[in-house]
């Protein structure tokens, strides 16, 4: 049973699993997060971990931002 009060867990993704979100490299990811760009979890043994929502609402905003960027003139 889950009440109001009760936190639910978020889920946490492993840097390959961001990398397939964005169709990038995992090495990518960890280069993101080591800079800033992107919020990230260390487990006990040392790995990354990525929010789900977080990394859900970076991609929102980077498709965004290449929808609305321009593309050049038209001939």
């Amino acid at each position: 049973m889950n009440d109001d009060t009760t936190p639910v867990a978020e889920r946490l993704l492993t840097p390959g699993e961001v990398a397939e979100m964005f169709r990038v490299d995992p090495k990518t990811v960890t280069r993101w997060a080591s800079a800033g760009r992107i919020g990230s979890i260390r487990t006990p043994g040392g790995h990354r971990r990525f929010k789900e929502s977080e990394v859900k609402a970076l991609l929102a905003t980077l498709t965004v931002e290449a929808f609305a960027a321009p593309t050049g003139t038209q001939h």
